[in-house]
């Protein structure tokens, strides 16, 4: 049950659903958005704590626009507390860049003795009008620490929309791009080569390595389109739940 939530424009959490009979203390509610996407100069924070052995998974109603933003990048600012013993996913699903569109995420991590976490973002392009106009900029700012405030990890990205789009682009011909962090104590292992297996039919260059500090592991993928990326999105986080969880997820109807 949600008991309480405070919850100002645009964001919108949906009653909680229990969609896993077999973790049936698992809750799963579905952030919306009323303002149809990410617009210039936008300022937003979003605060998530999961208590003491809660079991939650939060995730997005659909993609995000991120929308031209001339000289003003819309920004994301997100906390995420995950006490003792909990169970914390937080799964957006991927933010597509317009052109001419500037986007900051910062997100900050805390994870307590014994809580398990999955946190997923992805990253696509959309040029409506098929102007070859790429995004302005995308940067993004991931910090793990543990209970008492000490750094673990941190993942960042600055990535501008010409270099993304040009011949020399880090991403090479593939043009959506996702992450998956997996913390805590595992209750089974992640074979790289069969994730590998299992997306590569998407169109999907997967791989994962270890976060610093025994802070747990990261899995990219990369992929020519944002319905693809959604797709191995959701290969990927099934084989992270089944590793913290023990059991299968049940589809999350979008």
């Amino acid at each position: 049950m949600l008991a309480r939530q405070h919850v100002p424009y645009p964001f919108h959490i949906t009653r909680s659903f229990a969609l896993d009979p077999r973790l049936p203390e698992l809750a799963t509610l579905y952030l919306q958005s009323a303002s149809g996407g990410l617009y210039r100069g936008d300022r937003l924070r979003l605060d998530i704590e999961a208590g003491r052995g809660a079991h939650v998974h939060l995730t997005s109603q659909a993609a995000t626009v991120v929308h031209r933003t001339p000289d003003a990048p819309a920004l994301l600012t997100t906390t995420v507390t995950v006490r003792e013993h909990a169970f914390l996913a937080l799964t957006n699903d991927p933010f597509i860049l317009f052109p001419e569109a500037s986007f900051v995420s910062s997100m900050d991590v805390t994870v307590a003795v014994g809580a398990r976490v999955i946190v997923s973002d992805g990253f696509a392009t959309h040029d409506p009008e098929a102007r070859g106009c790429p995004f302005d900029r995308l940067e993004t700012c991931v910090r793990i620490l543990d209970a008492d405030g000490r750094l673990i990890a941190t993942e960042r990205s600055n990535l501008s929309g010409r270099g993304f789009a040009g011949v020399s682009s880090p991403l090479g011909t593939y043009r959506a791009m996702g992450s998956i962090l997996v913390l805590g104590p595992r209750l089974g292992e992640i074979d790289p080569h069969a994730l590998t297996a299992e997306v590569e039919p998407l169109g999907c260059c997967a791989g994962m390595s270890e976060l610093p500090n025994g802070g747990g592991l990261i899995i990219r993928c990369l992929t020519m389109t944002g319905g693809n990326l959604a797709r191995a999105m959701d290969h990927l986080f099934a084989a992270a739940f089944i590793a913290l969880m023990g059991e299968r997820p049940a589809r999350r109807p979008k």
